[in-house]
Protein backbone atom coordinates (compact mmCIF):
# COMPACT_ATOMS: atom_id res chain seq x y z
CA UNK A 1 0.00 0.00 0.00
CA UNK A 2 1.38 3.73 -1.28
CA UNK A 3 0.10 6.96 0.57
CA UNK A 4 1.04 9.46 -1.79
CA UNK A 5 1.91 12.78 -0.83
CA UNK A 6 0.31 15.83 -1.88
CA UNK A 7 3.09 17.72 -2.80
CA UNK A 8 4.75 15.29 -5.04
CA UNK A 9 1.19 14.55 -6.42
CA UNK A 10 0.74 18.20 -7.35
CA UNK A 11 4.23 18.56 -9.62
CA UNK A 12 3.92 15.35 -11.14
CA UNK A 13 -0.01 16.71 -12.57
CA UNK A 14 1.45 19.96 -12.58
CA UNK A 15 4.66 18.68 -15.21
CA UNK A 16 2.53 16.26 -16.90
CA UNK A 17 -0.16 18.31 -17.45
CA UNK A 18 2.12 21.33 -19.06
CA UNK A 19 4.13 19.40 -21.66
CA UNK A 20 0.38 18.36 -23.42
CA UNK A 21 -0.67 21.29 -22.89
CA UNK A 22 2.36 22.73 -24.88
CA UNK A 23 1.65 19.66 -27.52
CA UNK A 24 -1.54 21.16 -28.11
CA UNK A 25 -0.84 24.64 -28.19
CA UNK A 26 0.75 23.49 -31.45
CA UNK A 27 -2.19 21.71 -32.51
CA UNK A 28 -4.44 25.02 -31.75
CA UNK A 29 -1.89 26.83 -33.55
CA UNK A 30 -1.36 25.40 -36.53
CA UNK A 31 -5.24 24.20 -37.20
CA UNK A 32 -6.10 28.33 -36.98
CA UNK A 33 -3.15 28.92 -39.28
CA UNK A 34 -3.27 26.28 -41.62
CA UNK A 35 -4.64 28.50 -44.17
CA UNK A 36 -1.74 30.80 -44.33
CA UNK A 37 1.14 28.03 -43.97
CA UNK A 38 -0.72 26.93 -47.51
CA UNK A 39 -0.26 30.36 -48.93
CA UNK A 40 3.15 30.69 -47.52
CA UNK A 41 4.81 26.76 -48.19
CA UNK A 42 2.22 25.88 -51.19
CA UNK A 43 1.66 29.16 -52.86
CA UNK A 44 1.26 27.88 -56.63
CA UNK A 45 -1.56 25.44 -55.61
CA UNK A 46 -5.48 26.34 -55.75
CA UNK A 47 -6.71 27.70 -51.97
CA UNK A 48 -8.73 23.94 -51.61
CA UNK A 49 -5.35 22.00 -52.57
CA UNK A 50 -3.69 24.60 -50.49
CA UNK A 51 -5.32 23.52 -47.51
CA UNK A 52 -5.15 20.23 -47.77
CA UNK A 53 -1.21 20.20 -48.17
CA UNK A 54 -1.47 22.04 -44.96
CA UNK A 55 -3.11 19.65 -43.38
CA UNK A 56 -1.23 16.76 -44.71
CA UNK A 57 1.47 17.98 -43.05
CA UNK A 58 0.16 18.29 -40.04
CA UNK A 59 -1.07 14.38 -40.66
CA UNK A 60 1.75 12.69 -41.91
CA UNK A 61 3.64 12.72 -38.95
CA UNK A 62 1.47 10.99 -37.15
CA UNK A 63 2.91 7.86 -39.53
CA UNK A 64 5.94 8.41 -37.36
CA UNK A 65 4.05 8.09 -34.12
CA UNK A 66 4.19 4.76 -33.51
CA UNK A 67 7.88 4.77 -34.27
CA UNK A 68 8.24 7.05 -31.26
CA UNK A 69 6.11 5.03 -29.39
CA UNK A 70 8.18 2.06 -30.16
CA UNK A 71 11.35 3.61 -29.05
CA UNK A 72 9.76 6.09 -25.94
CA UNK A 73 7.81 2.91 -24.69
CA UNK A 74 11.07 0.61 -23.88
CA UNK A 75 13.15 3.65 -22.61
CA UNK A 76 10.22 4.38 -20.09
CA UNK A 77 10.11 1.02 -18.92
CA UNK A 78 13.99 0.37 -18.80
CA UNK A 79 14.62 3.57 -17.55
CA UNK A 80 11.64 5.46 -15.92
CA UNK A 81 8.79 7.59 -16.97
CA UNK A 82 10.10 10.81 -15.66
CA UNK A 83 13.90 10.91 -18.01
CA UNK A 84 11.65 9.89 -21.15
CA UNK A 85 9.10 13.12 -20.36
CA UNK A 86 12.36 15.16 -19.97
CA UNK A 87 13.39 14.05 -23.57
CA UNK A 88 10.09 14.17 -25.58
CA UNK A 89 9.30 17.93 -24.09
CA UNK A 90 12.97 18.95 -25.48
CA UNK A 91 12.28 17.79 -28.84
CA UNK A 92 8.76 19.36 -29.03
CA UNK A 93 10.27 22.24 -28.07
CA UNK A 94 12.91 22.65 -30.58
CA UNK A 95 11.01 20.96 -33.65
CA UNK A 96 8.15 23.17 -32.70
CA UNK A 97 10.21 26.50 -32.64
CA UNK A 98 11.96 25.61 -35.40
CA UNK A 99 8.74 25.83 -37.54
CA UNK A 100 8.56 29.35 -36.79
CA UNK A 101 12.25 29.81 -38.31
CA UNK A 102 11.61 28.22 -41.51
CA UNK A 103 11.71 30.85 -44.45
CA UNK A 104 8.59 30.40 -47.67
CA UNK A 105 8.46 28.99 -50.51
CA UNK A 106 9.38 32.56 -52.20
CA UNK A 107 12.82 32.18 -50.62
CA UNK A 108 14.10 29.03 -50.83
CA UNK A 109 11.62 27.44 -52.95
CA UNK A 110 10.97 23.47 -52.60
CA UNK A 111 12.98 22.90 -49.38
CA UNK A 112 10.41 25.14 -47.41
CA UNK A 113 7.75 22.84 -47.17
CA UNK A 114 10.57 19.90 -46.98
CA UNK A 115 11.72 21.62 -43.78
CA UNK A 116 8.43 21.94 -42.58
CA UNK A 117 7.78 18.46 -42.68
CA UNK A 118 10.87 17.25 -40.90
CA UNK A 119 10.06 19.13 -38.10
CA UNK A 120 6.68 18.27 -38.28
CA UNK A 121 8.14 14.48 -38.50
CA UNK A 122 9.89 15.35 -35.05
CA UNK A 123 7.24 16.76 -33.15
CA UNK A 124 5.42 13.48 -34.42
CA UNK A 125 8.32 11.38 -33.09
CA UNK A 126 8.32 12.52 -29.85
CA UNK A 127 4.39 12.70 -28.99
CA UNK A 128 4.71 9.06 -29.68
CA UNK A 129 5.81 8.99 -26.01
CA UNK A 130 4.83 12.23 -25.08
CA UNK A 131 0.79 11.56 -24.28
CA UNK A 132 1.19 7.99 -23.11
CA UNK A 133 3.98 8.65 -20.90
CA UNK A 134 2.06 11.56 -19.20
CA UNK A 135 -0.72 9.54 -18.90
CA UNK A 136 0.88 6.64 -17.20
CA UNK A 137 2.89 9.13 -14.83
CA UNK A 138 -0.44 10.77 -13.76
CA UNK A 139 -1.82 7.27 -13.16
CA UNK A 140 1.37 5.57 -11.34
CA UNK A 141 1.12 8.84 -8.68
CA UNK A 142 -2.50 9.15 -8.38
CA UNK A 143 -4.61 7.54 -5.45
CA UNK A 144 -7.03 4.64 -6.95
CA UNK A 145 -10.18 6.67 -5.30
CA UNK A 146 -9.45 10.16 -7.12
CA UNK A 147 -7.35 8.55 -10.40
CA UNK A 148 -10.58 9.85 -13.01
CA UNK A 149 -10.40 13.34 -11.43
CA UNK A 150 -6.28 13.99 -11.29
CA UNK A 151 -6.14 11.97 -14.50
CA UNK A 152 -8.49 14.33 -16.01
CA UNK A 153 -6.37 17.19 -15.69
CA UNK A 154 -3.53 16.31 -18.22
CA UNK A 155 -6.51 16.73 -21.05
CA UNK A 156 -7.63 19.71 -19.11
CA UNK A 157 -3.92 21.13 -20.12
CA UNK A 158 -4.78 19.75 -23.55
CA UNK A 159 -7.81 21.71 -24.23
CA UNK A 160 -6.21 24.69 -22.07
CA UNK A 161 -3.00 24.59 -24.67
CA UNK A 162 -4.93 24.71 -27.40
CA UNK A 163 -7.29 27.27 -26.22
CA UNK A 164 -3.53 29.59 -25.36
CA UNK A 165 -2.87 28.75 -29.07
CA UNK A 166 -6.08 29.44 -30.75
CA UNK A 167 -6.96 32.37 -29.30
CA UNK A 168 -3.08 33.99 -29.82
CA UNK A 169 -3.83 33.62 -33.31
CA UNK A 170 -7.52 35.38 -33.44
CA UNK A 171 -5.66 38.30 -31.12
CA UNK A 172 -2.87 38.13 -34.04
CA UNK A 173 -4.68 38.40 -36.76
CA UNK A 174 -7.43 41.20 -35.10
CA UNK A 175 -4.24 43.38 -33.58
CA UNK A 176 -2.60 43.27 -37.71
CA UNK A 177 -2.84 43.87 -41.19
CA UNK A 178 -3.80 40.71 -43.16
CA UNK A 179 -0.24 41.38 -45.32
CA UNK A 180 1.49 41.05 -42.29
CA UNK A 181 0.30 38.31 -40.50
CA UNK A 182 0.64 36.61 -44.18
CA UNK A 183 4.39 37.72 -43.88
CA UNK A 184 5.72 37.15 -40.62
CA UNK A 185 2.95 36.94 -37.67
CA UNK A 186 2.25 33.73 -38.31
CA UNK A 187 5.47 32.80 -36.87
CA UNK A 188 5.34 34.22 -33.84
CA UNK A 189 3.03 31.56 -31.77
CA UNK A 190 5.93 28.77 -32.85
CA UNK A 191 7.83 31.00 -30.98
CA UNK A 192 6.54 30.60 -28.27
CA UNK A 193 7.49 27.28 -27.95
CA UNK A 194 11.10 28.12 -26.11
CA UNK A 195 9.97 29.53 -23.15
CA UNK A 196 7.19 26.63 -22.73
CA UNK A 197 9.29 23.76 -23.18
CA UNK A 198 12.12 25.43 -20.83
CA UNK A 199 9.90 25.76 -18.04
CA UNK A 200 7.94 22.54 -18.62
CA UNK A 201 11.63 20.83 -18.62
CA UNK A 202 11.92 22.23 -15.32
CA UNK A 203 8.83 20.63 -13.87
CA UNK A 204 9.41 17.64 -15.82
CA UNK A 205 13.20 17.33 -14.29
CA UNK A 206 12.28 18.34 -10.45
CA UNK A 207 9.27 16.02 -10.53
CA UNK A 208 10.23 12.22 -9.26
CA UNK A 209 10.00 8.77 -10.91
CA UNK A 210 6.55 7.40 -10.31
CA UNK A 211 6.09 5.04 -7.00
CA UNK A 212 4.83 2.10 -9.09
CA UNK A 213 8.05 2.13 -10.95
CA UNK A 214 10.42 3.16 -8.34
CA UNK A 215 8.79 0.00 -6.88
CA UNK A 216 9.48 -2.31 -10.13
CA UNK A 217 12.56 -1.19 -10.58
CA UNK A 218 13.61 -2.91 -6.74
CA UNK A 219 12.06 -5.65 -7.13
CA UNK A 220 14.07 -6.32 -9.80
CA UNK A 221 17.27 -5.40 -8.74
CA UNK A 222 16.64 -7.91 -5.78
CA UNK A 223 15.50 -10.71 -8.11
CA UNK A 224 17.90 -10.51 -11.53
CA UNK A 225 20.54 -7.86 -11.60
CA UNK A 226 21.54 -8.83 -15.31
CA UNK A 227 18.09 -7.55 -16.54
CA UNK A 228 19.05 -4.06 -15.52
CA UNK A 229 21.95 -4.40 -18.13
CA UNK A 230 19.74 -5.15 -21.07
CA UNK A 231 19.14 -3.45 -23.92
CA UNK A 232 15.63 -1.68 -24.13
CA UNK A 233 13.35 -4.07 -25.56
CA UNK A 234 9.52 -3.64 -26.82
CA UNK A 235 8.10 -6.71 -25.73
CA UNK A 236 5.68 -6.93 -29.07
CA UNK A 237 5.00 -10.61 -28.86
CA UNK A 238 3.98 -10.84 -25.27
CA UNK A 239 1.57 -7.53 -25.96
CA UNK A 240 0.00 -9.58 -28.70
CA UNK A 241 0.01 -13.02 -26.99
CA UNK A 242 -0.93 -11.95 -23.40
CA UNK A 243 -2.95 -8.42 -23.88
CA UNK A 244 -4.90 -8.42 -26.71
CA UNK A 245 -8.15 -7.16 -24.96
CA UNK A 246 -6.45 -4.56 -23.52
CA UNK A 247 -4.75 -3.66 -26.92
CA UNK A 248 -8.03 -4.12 -28.98
CA UNK A 249 -9.62 -2.34 -25.90
CA UNK A 250 -7.23 0.75 -26.19
CA UNK A 251 -7.09 1.05 -30.16
CA UNK A 252 -11.23 1.61 -29.84
CA UNK A 253 -10.98 4.28 -27.05
CA UNK A 254 -8.28 6.20 -29.03
CA UNK A 255 -10.02 5.57 -32.23
CA UNK A 256 -13.09 7.52 -31.30
CA UNK A 257 -11.18 10.27 -28.68
CA UNK A 258 -9.20 11.60 -30.92
CA UNK A 259 -10.69 11.31 -34.26
CA UNK A 260 -13.35 13.32 -32.55
CA UNK A 261 -10.33 15.67 -30.97
CA UNK A 262 -9.10 16.48 -34.48
CA UNK A 263 -12.19 16.67 -35.75
CA UNK A 264 -13.40 19.60 -33.65
CA UNK A 265 -10.01 21.24 -32.84
CA UNK A 266 -7.98 21.39 -35.61
CA UNK A 267 -10.28 20.56 -38.61
CA UNK A 268 -13.22 22.51 -37.56
CA UNK A 269 -11.73 26.37 -37.85
CA UNK A 270 -10.75 25.12 -41.32
CA UNK A 271 -14.06 23.65 -42.40
CA UNK A 272 -15.92 26.70 -41.03
CA UNK A 273 -13.65 29.04 -43.18
CA UNK A 274 -12.99 27.28 -46.72
CA UNK A 275 -16.01 25.07 -46.85
CA UNK A 276 -19.45 26.70 -45.08
CA UNK A 277 -17.81 30.53 -46.35
CA UNK A 278 -17.96 32.19 -42.48
CA UNK A 279 -15.16 34.81 -41.72
CA UNK A 280 -12.18 32.96 -39.65
CA UNK A 281 -12.43 35.49 -36.75
CA UNK A 282 -16.07 34.41 -36.60
CA UNK A 283 -15.72 30.37 -36.49
CA UNK A 284 -12.66 31.13 -34.50
CA UNK A 285 -13.86 32.94 -31.85
CA UNK A 286 -17.28 30.28 -31.47
CA UNK A 287 -14.82 27.17 -30.89
CA UNK A 288 -12.79 28.54 -28.52
CA UNK A 289 -15.74 29.75 -26.58
CA UNK A 290 -17.02 26.29 -26.51
CA UNK A 291 -13.63 25.29 -25.80
CA UNK A 292 -13.08 27.27 -23.00
CA UNK A 293 -16.56 25.81 -21.57
CA UNK A 294 -14.85 22.13 -22.00
CA UNK A 295 -12.44 23.40 -19.74
CA UNK A 296 -15.20 23.40 -16.42
CA UNK A 297 -16.65 20.05 -17.75
CA UNK A 298 -13.54 18.25 -17.54
CA UNK A 299 -13.14 17.98 -14.52
CA UNK A 300 -16.44 17.13 -13.46
CA UNK A 301 -16.33 14.50 -15.92
CA UNK A 302 -12.75 12.70 -14.37
CA UNK A 303 -14.64 13.56 -10.77
CA UNK A 304 -18.09 11.37 -11.57
CA UNK A 305 -16.00 8.86 -13.38
CA UNK A 306 -14.60 7.88 -10.15
CA UNK A 307 -18.18 7.70 -8.25
CA UNK A 308 -19.82 5.84 -11.01
CA UNK A 309 -16.91 4.33 -13.53
CA UNK A 310 -15.21 4.73 -16.56
CA UNK A 311 -17.69 2.67 -18.69
CA UNK A 312 -20.88 4.50 -18.10
CA UNK A 313 -18.85 7.73 -19.74
CA UNK A 314 -17.39 6.38 -22.54
CA UNK A 315 -20.88 4.77 -23.90
CA UNK A 316 -22.43 7.97 -23.39
CA UNK A 317 -19.86 10.09 -25.04
CA UNK A 318 -19.65 7.19 -28.63
CA UNK A 319 -23.46 7.59 -28.33
CA UNK A 320 -23.49 11.12 -28.39
CA UNK A 321 -21.20 11.44 -31.05
CA UNK A 322 -22.81 8.29 -32.82
CA UNK A 323 -26.42 9.84 -32.73
CA UNK A 324 -25.93 13.27 -33.04
CA UNK A 325 -22.96 14.10 -34.84
CA UNK A 326 -25.24 14.46 -38.19
CA UNK A 327 -27.77 16.55 -36.28
CA UNK A 328 -24.70 19.24 -34.86
CA UNK A 329 -23.49 19.74 -38.29
CA UNK A 330 -26.98 20.56 -40.08
CA UNK A 331 -27.13 23.14 -36.96
CA UNK A 332 -23.33 23.87 -37.78
CA UNK A 333 -24.05 24.37 -41.80
CA UNK A 334 -27.09 26.58 -40.63
CA UNK A 335 -25.34 29.66 -40.75
CA UNK A 336 -26.49 31.19 -37.84
CA UNK A 337 -24.40 32.02 -34.63
CA UNK A 338 -26.55 30.65 -32.37
CA UNK A 339 -26.89 27.08 -34.55
CA UNK A 340 -22.94 26.79 -34.66
CA UNK A 341 -22.26 27.46 -31.20
CA UNK A 342 -24.97 24.28 -30.24
CA UNK A 343 -23.96 22.15 -33.05
CA UNK A 344 -20.05 22.18 -31.56
CA UNK A 345 -21.38 22.24 -28.18
CA UNK A 346 -23.05 19.01 -28.78
CA UNK A 347 -19.84 17.42 -29.53
CA UNK A 348 -18.12 18.93 -27.19
CA UNK A 349 -20.17 17.60 -24.51
CA UNK A 350 -19.49 13.95 -26.45
CA UNK A 351 -16.06 14.35 -26.66
CA UNK A 352 -15.50 15.78 -22.89
CA UNK A 353 -17.25 12.22 -22.28
CA UNK A 354 -14.33 10.48 -23.66
CA UNK A 355 -11.39 12.55 -22.92
CA UNK A 356 -12.21 13.19 -19.30
CA UNK A 357 -11.44 9.18 -18.54
CA UNK A 358 -8.97 7.97 -21.08
CA UNK A 359 -5.92 9.33 -18.98
CA UNK A 360 -7.17 6.78 -16.22
CA UNK A 361 -8.61 4.23 -18.01
CA UNK A 362 -5.58 3.88 -20.42
CA UNK A 363 -2.61 2.58 -17.93
CA UNK A 364 -4.85 0.40 -16.26
CA UNK A 365 -4.60 -2.14 -19.34
CA UNK A 366 -1.48 -3.25 -18.78
CA UNK A 367 1.30 -4.04 -15.84
CA UNK A 368 3.79 -1.93 -15.15
CA UNK A 369 6.64 -3.63 -16.57
CA UNK A 370 5.44 -3.26 -20.35
CA UNK A 371 2.78 -0.19 -19.52
CA UNK A 372 4.54 2.65 -21.22
CA UNK A 373 5.70 -0.10 -24.66
CA UNK A 374 2.42 -1.40 -24.30
CA UNK A 375 0.29 1.75 -24.43
CA UNK A 376 2.74 3.76 -26.71
CA UNK A 377 2.56 1.39 -29.61
CA UNK A 378 -1.91 0.69 -29.10
CA UNK A 379 -2.26 4.24 -28.77
CA UNK A 380 0.01 5.64 -31.49
CA UNK A 381 -1.50 2.62 -33.96
CA UNK A 382 -4.84 4.32 -33.81
CA UNK A 383 -3.53 7.47 -33.41
CA UNK A 384 -2.77 7.09 -37.23
CA UNK A 385 -5.98 6.68 -38.39
CA UNK A 386 -7.15 9.31 -36.24
CA UNK A 387 -4.24 12.07 -36.89
CA UNK A 388 -5.54 11.74 -40.78
CA UNK A 389 -9.02 13.09 -39.85
CA UNK A 390 -8.61 16.55 -40.65
CA UNK A 391 -6.47 15.48 -44.13
CA UNK A 392 -9.12 12.59 -45.26
CA UNK A 393 -11.88 15.03 -44.07
CA UNK A 394 -11.28 17.69 -46.31
CA UNK A 395 -10.62 15.47 -49.10
CA UNK A 396 -14.02 13.75 -48.73
CA UNK A 397 -15.53 17.33 -49.09
CA UNK A 398 -13.73 18.59 -51.74
CA UNK A 399 -14.43 15.09 -53.93
CA UNK A 400 -17.95 14.85 -53.52
CA UNK A 401 -19.24 18.33 -52.16
CA UNK A 402 -20.77 16.63 -49.28
CA UNK A 403 -20.42 19.20 -46.07
CA UNK A 404 -21.89 16.20 -44.05
CA UNK A 405 -19.25 13.88 -44.37
CA UNK A 406 -17.24 14.94 -40.99
CA UNK A 407 -20.32 13.43 -39.47
CA UNK A 408 -20.66 10.26 -41.19
CA UNK A 409 -16.44 10.06 -40.34
CA UNK A 410 -17.51 10.72 -36.47
CA UNK A 411 -20.55 8.05 -36.87
CA UNK A 412 -18.01 5.22 -37.75
CA UNK A 413 -15.34 5.90 -35.17
CA UNK A 414 -18.17 6.47 -32.46
CA UNK A 415 -19.44 2.98 -33.48
CA UNK A 416 -16.13 1.31 -32.49
CA UNK A 417 -16.39 3.40 -29.06
CA UNK A 418 -19.48 1.60 -28.41
CA UNK A 419 -17.90 -1.88 -29.15
CA UNK A 420 -15.40 -1.38 -27.01
CA UNK A 421 -17.07 -0.26 -23.91
CA UNK A 422 -19.06 -4.11 -24.26
CA UNK A 423 -15.34 -5.38 -23.71
CA UNK A 424 -13.93 -2.49 -21.12
CA UNK A 425 -13.83 -3.88 -17.31
CA UNK A 426 -14.14 -1.33 -14.93
CA UNK A 427 -11.22 0.02 -13.90
CA UNK A 428 -12.09 2.81 -11.33
CA UNK A 429 -10.97 2.70 -7.77
CA UNK A 430 -9.17 0.18 -8.31
CA UNK A 431 -5.36 -0.33 -8.93
CA UNK A 432 -3.28 -0.24 -11.75
CA UNK A 433 -3.09 -3.71 -13.35
CA UNK A 434 -0.49 -5.57 -11.05
CA UNK A 435 0.12 -2.32 -8.74
CA UNK A 436 -0.43 -2.08 -5.04
CA UNK A 437 -3.02 0.29 -4.07
CA UNK A 438 -1.91 3.85 -3.91
CA UNK A 439 -4.04 5.98 -1.12
CA UNK A 440 -3.71 9.98 -0.17
CA UNK A 441 -3.63 9.40 3.40
CA UNK A 442 -3.54 6.04 6.11
CA UNK A 443 -7.28 6.68 6.95
CA UNK A 444 -7.91 6.02 2.94
CA UNK A 445 -5.04 3.20 3.04
CA UNK A 446 -7.10 1.28 5.41
CA UNK A 447 -10.33 1.34 3.19
CA UNK A 448 -9.03 0.59 0.82
CA UNK A 449 -7.15 -2.27 1.66
CA UNK A 450 -10.46 -3.27 3.88
CA UNK A 451 -11.71 -3.18 0.20
CA UNK A 452 -9.12 -5.25 -1.00
CA UNK A 453 -9.67 -7.75 1.74
CA UNK A 454 -13.49 -7.68 0.72
CA UNK A 455 -12.61 -8.06 -3.34
CA UNK A 456 -10.30 -11.14 -2.71
CA UNK A 457 -13.29 -12.97 -0.60
CA UNK A 458 -15.71 -12.35 -3.35
CA UNK A 459 -13.32 -13.34 -6.04
CA UNK A 460 -11.91 -16.73 -3.64
CA UNK A 461 -15.82 -17.29 -3.36
CA UNK A 462 -16.58 -17.03 -7.40
CA UNK A 463 -13.19 -19.73 -7.92
CA UNK A 464 -14.87 -22.14 -5.15
CA UNK A 465 -17.65 -21.87 -6.85
CA UNK A 466 -16.18 -22.17 -10.20
CA UNK A 467 -14.40 -25.09 -9.01
CA UNK A 468 -17.27 -26.85 -7.14
CA UNK A 469 -18.97 -26.79 -11.27
CA UNK A 470 -16.00 -28.48 -12.54
CA UNK A 471 -15.83 -31.45 -9.59
CA UNK A 472 -19.30 -31.72 -10.11
CA UNK A 473 -18.70 -32.15 -13.97
CA UNK A 474 -15.50 -34.35 -12.99
CA UNK A 475 -17.33 -36.24 -10.92
CA UNK A 476 -19.85 -36.75 -13.88
CA UNK A 477 -16.98 -37.76 -16.85
CA UNK A 478 -15.92 -40.27 -14.02
CA UNK A 479 -18.83 -42.34 -13.63
CA UNK A 480 -19.29 -42.06 -17.07
CA UNK A 481 -15.87 -43.47 -17.62
CA UNK A 482 -16.13 -46.03 -14.90
CA UNK A 483 -19.38 -47.27 -17.01
CA UNK A 484 -17.25 -47.42 -19.94
CA UNK A 485 -13.77 -48.97 -18.67
CA UNK A 486 -16.11 -51.50 -16.66
CA UNK A 487 -17.86 -52.90 -20.45
CA UNK A 488 -14.11 -53.22 -21.35
CA UNK A 489 -12.60 -56.67 -21.08
CA UNK A 490 -8.70 -55.42 -20.92
CA UNK A 491 -9.47 -51.81 -19.49
CA UNK A 492 -10.87 -53.80 -16.27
Amino acid sequence: MTVIEDSKLKKAITAAALGNAMEWFDFGVYGFVAATVGKVFFPDASPAVQTIAALATFSVPFLVRPLGGVFFGAMGDKFGRQKVLSLTIIIMAISTFCIGLIPGYATIGLWAPVLLLICKLAQGFSVGGEYTGAAIFVAEYSPDRRRGFLGSWLDFGSIAGFVLGAGFVVVLTAAMSEANFLSWGWRVPFFLAAPLGLIGLYLRHAAEETPAFTERLKRTEQEDKDALKERPAVPIAEILSKHPRSLAICIGMVLVTNVTYYMLLTYMPTYLSKTLGYTEDHGALIIIAVMVGMLFVQPLVGFLSDRVGRRPFLAIGSALVLFLSWPAFHLIAGGQTVGIFFGLLILAIGLNCLVGIMAATLPALFPTRIRYSALAISFNISVIVAGLTPTITAWLVEATGNIYMPAYYLMIAAAAGLVTTVFLKETANRPLYGDTPNASNRKEAKALLAEHYLYIEESVEKIDEAMGELQDQMDLLQQKRDRLVGQHPKLT
